[in-house]
C-alpha cells in the first residue's frame, strides 16, 4: 500500500517537474493570459468610472432660488439663516441682480445682452446640497421654498441631470455588454492556451496512462497548472493595468475633474481579488474539461 502511495506520488512530482521544466511555453502562456485580462480589466475600469459618473450626476447636487425684486433685505437674510440650519444644505451663497448681471455680461462687446433691464438679472441663492440628501427632501424643500413670498421660482436642474443620468446610464450599459463579450473571449483565450499544453505534454500522458495512472490522477497537475497559470496571468494583467492607470492619471486634468465632480479611480479591490479568482477558476475548469 505504502510502495502504490509512494509511486503515485513520484509520477505525480514527474509530471508537475515537466510543466515546469518547459519554462518558455509556461511564460508564453501565462504572458497571452495576461493579455486577454488586460481587456477584460480594461472594460470593467470603463464601466467603473462610468458608474460613479453616472452616481455624481444622478442628482445637481445643487438648487437656484430665484428671488423677486420686491423681497426685503431683513427677509432675504432670515431665509438665508433658514436655509443654512436645515439639514442636508452644504452652502448658501446670496447672487444679487448686479453680481448675476456681471457673470452674464463679461465685457461690453455684446450689446445685445448689455441691453437687457436689471430684472432680467434676478437675485438669487445658490443652495449647495451634500450627497446624502434624497429626491424626497430635495422635493419637499422645493415645494416650500416656492411657497414664500420672497420667492419666484427654484431650479433645481432636474430635468437635465436626468437626461444626463440617462446617457450614462447607456454608456454603462454598453460597455458592460462589451465586458461581456470580452469576457467570452477571455475563456477562448484560455481554453486554447490549456489546450496547447497538453498537446505539447500528449506522449507524457500517454506513458503515465500506460503505466497504471487514471485519468485523475493525470488531470490533477494539470489543474493545479492551469489554476497557478489563470491566477498569474489576472495578477500581471492587473499589475500591467495599474501602471498604465498611473501613468495616465498623472496626465489627467483636474479642470475637468473639478468638471466632471469625479476623479478617475482603479478597479475596487473586490473586482481586483474576483478578478484572480476568475482566472484560476478558468485555468482549473479549462484543464478540468480538456
Amino acid at each position: 500500500m505504502q510502495t502504490s502511495e509512494r509511486d503515485d506520488r513520484r509520477r505525480w512530482l514527474r509530471t508537475w517537474r515537466a510543466g515546469r521544466s518547459d519554462w518558455r511555453l509556461q511564460a508564453l502562456s501565462i504572458f497571452s493570459l495576461a493579455v486577454a485580462f488586460v481587456c477584460l480589466a480594461s472594460a470593467l475600469l470603463v464601466v467603473t468610472n462610468l458608474m460613479a459618473v453616472r452616481d455624481r450626476w444622478s442628482r445637481a447636487g445643487r438648487a437656484t432660488v430665484y428671488l423677486r425684486d420686491s423681497a426685503t433685505d431683513a427677509e432675504i437674510a432670515e431665509l438665508t439663516r433658514a436655509l443654512e440650519g436645515t439639514d442636508g444644505v452644504k452652502k448658501v451663497r446670496l447672487v444679487t441682480s448686479a453680481e448675476a448681471r456681471r457673470e452674464v455680461v463679461h465685457d461690453d462687446g455684446d450689446k445685445a445682452l448689455a441691453a437687457l433691464p436689471p430684472s432680467a438679472f434676478p437675485a438669487s441663492l445658490e443652495v449647495g446640497f451634500t450627497e446624502e440628501i434624497s429626491d424626497e427632501a430635495l422635493a419637499s424643500m422645493t415645494v416650500k421654498l416656492r411657497a414664500l413670498p420672497a420667492v419666484d421660482t427654484v431650479e433645481t436642474y432636474q430635468r437635465w441631470t436626468e437626461r444626463l443620468s440617462s446617457l450614462l446610464g447607456g454608456g454603462v450599459a454598453a460597455s458592460t455588454c462589451l465586458a461581456a463579450i470580452v469576457l467570452c473571449a477571455v475563456v477562448s483565450v484560455i481554453g486554447s492556451t490549456m489546450r496547447l499544453l497538453l498537446h505539447r505534454r500528449k506522449i507524457e500522458v500517454e506513458v503515465l496512462k500506460l503505466v497504471g495512472a487514471t485519468d485523475g490522477f493525470v488531470r490533477r497537475p494539470f489543474i493545479v497548472e492551469g489554476a497557478t497559470q489563470g491566477a498569474a496571468g489576472a495578477a500581471g494583467a492587473l499589475l500591467m493595468l495599474g501602471a498604465l492607470f498611473l501613468m495616465v492619471r498623472g496626465r489627467f486634468d483636474h479642470e475637468l475633474a473639478n468638471l466632471l465632480g469625479v476623479s478617475p479611480s482603479f478597479l475596487p479591490w473586490e473586482v481586483a481579488l474576483g478578478m484572480v479568482g476568475l482566472g484560476a477558476a478558468l485555468g482549473a475548469a479549462t484543464a478540468l474539461l480538456t
